[in-house]
């Protein structure tokens, strides 16, 4: 298969003892440089135990002292447990030394390339070397008032990576075959390609899971780039596992997705998210952004690049097909603050929590209460507003308030913010995306006639 791939594919076919053939392999792998290489070594699991070896004993659990000591002895192998013989001391120093020489070797290079290429250097310099943000570069996110055209949150994506694409050579990602769809193509740059490898639009093709592992790399190499990868909300459950293991192992991608709810429509529920969203918040590490609006969006993507940058953590965004009004108060601030009100009020009888499409929902729902003193407010990430002081936690939610949460998802884990939830448990339909979104309870008069109940003392 790597070889169908393009790949250069060696075997090894005695990994057990012939460590000259590993280094050969090894010697010849780094020698190729226009393809990878896939080393096969071919070895005998639990090679040199006298009772364990080619069994499965030997691979979910350790060999047990006696038949460790029998291994020794067939090796014959003369240390102990943590004993390290001189000669691997030796071998080791003399490594530290050949890269002592390639330092200075380094420094040579780098300065010459500094007296060169001034300004490509103070580049270099800023994104590989001391691993900083450009002067000024949130000022090139857009930013909106409520009197601005509203549009789909991808759409604003779209134009926040642009923005930062001109002012941020370091970075770099691409789509799952969906660019069109996902908006994530950068104008100002071509196609990273074989033997053209300025462009920074990657071509990553139908594999989720290679894609956010690609993505993955780019951040764990510690280069100071930014990677970034796309895909539907949905077909994240591809790379699932490599979502996960970028909050595990620290590495700071942005995870783009778009067409995040039942508002998809057409295509049905095998590309309606229902249960996504929630089951991604539940991983350790992993910041979650539901933007609402143009503002929103802009604060997402300052979060995202900053936690990638500066802190190598991972960002998922989960942005709308459909179009949206631009909110009061929405701010980059407020989006870092996790939640904050859109529409506030002195004691609220009501306090209704929106994510996503669904907090202009909810401004709707709650200009349609007149006489009721309700607050509305935008949560675009439980992690940010979990990490909030307890004091701004409690004056936005207070205890004894009626809380209700609108997410067109499932409701599990909004418990932790509300009382009641209007949401959705079930699979969507094929239907135009409104049509769903009205079928399905995500109205006006749906939410209205919930929030009364809450005030009553309605929960669930």
């Amino acid at each position: 298969r790597y070889e169908a791939y393009g790949w250069q594919v060696l075997t090894v076919a005695d990994g057990n003892t012939d460590v000259d053939a590993i280094r050969k392999a090894i010697k010849e792998a780094k020698a190729c440089k226009n393809k990878p290489t896939l080393i096969k070594v071919k070895t005998i699991i639990g090679y040199g135990s006298p009772n364990k070896a080619d069994s499965h004993d030997a691979h979910g659990a350790p060999l047990g002292k006696d038949e460790a000591q029998l291994t020794r002895d067939q090796l014959g192998w003369k240390y102990g447990e943590f004993e390290v013989p001189q000669s691997v001391y030796d071998v080791f120093r003399a490594h530290a030394a050949e890269g002592a020489k390639k330092q200075v070797a380094w420094n040579a290079l780098w300065s010459e390339y500094q007296q060169k290429q001034p300004e490509l250097a103070k580049q270099f310099q800023r994104i590989a070397v001391d691993k900083k943000l450009p002067e000024g570069w949130v000022d090139a996110l857009p930013k909106c008032t409520p009197d601005d055209k509203g549009k789909a949150t991808r759409l604003w994506s779209q134009d926040c990576l642009n923005a930062l694409a001109n002012v941020m050579p370091e970075l770099v990602g691409g789509s799952a075959d969906l660019a069109p769809s996902n908006m994530t193509l950068m104008k100002c740059t071509g196609d990273f390609l074989k033997e053209s490898y300025e462009g920074r639009n990657f071509r990553f093709g139908i594999r989720e899971f290679g894609m956010g592992a690609v993505c993955n790399a780019i951040s764990l190499h510690k280069t100071g780039l930014v990677p970034y990868c796309a895909t539907f909300t949905i077909f994240s459950d591809y790379m699932r596992n490599a979502i996960r293991l970028s909050a595990l192992a620290q590495a700071g991608t942005i995870f783009v997705t778009t067409h995040d709810s039942i508002a998809v429509g057409e295509d049905g529920p095998t590309h309606q998210p229902i249960e996504t969203i929630p089951s991604l918040r539940m991983i350790p590490d992993l910041t979650v952004m539901r933007p609402a609006d143009c503002n929103e969006t802009s604060g997402a993507y300052k979060f995202a690049v900053e936690n990638s940058k500066l802190r190598s953590m991972p960002t998922f965004m989960a942005l709308t097909r459909q179009a949206l009004p631009n909110l009061p108060n929405s701010s980059i601030e407020n989006t870092e603050k996790g939640a904050y009100a859109v529409i506030d009020c002195e004691s609220p009888e009501l306090i209704l929590i929106g994510t996503g499409s669904e907090v202009s929902l909810c401004w709707d729902a709650a200009k349609a209460m007149s006489g009721k003193k309700v607050r509305v407010v935008s949560m675009p990430c439980w992690e940010l507003f979990r990490a909030q002081p307890a004091s701004y936690k409690d004056a936005l939610l207070p205890k004894g308030v009626p809380k209700l949460s609108v997410e067109a998802a499932v409701t599990m884990g909004w418990g932790e913010w509300a009382d009641a939830f209007v949401g959705i448990n079930v699979f969507g339909a094929s239907a135009p995306g409104g049509t769903c979104m009205d079928k399905f309870g995500f109205n006006v008069p749906n939410v209205v006639a919930f929030a009364g109940e809450g005030m009553k003392g309605g929960k669930g």
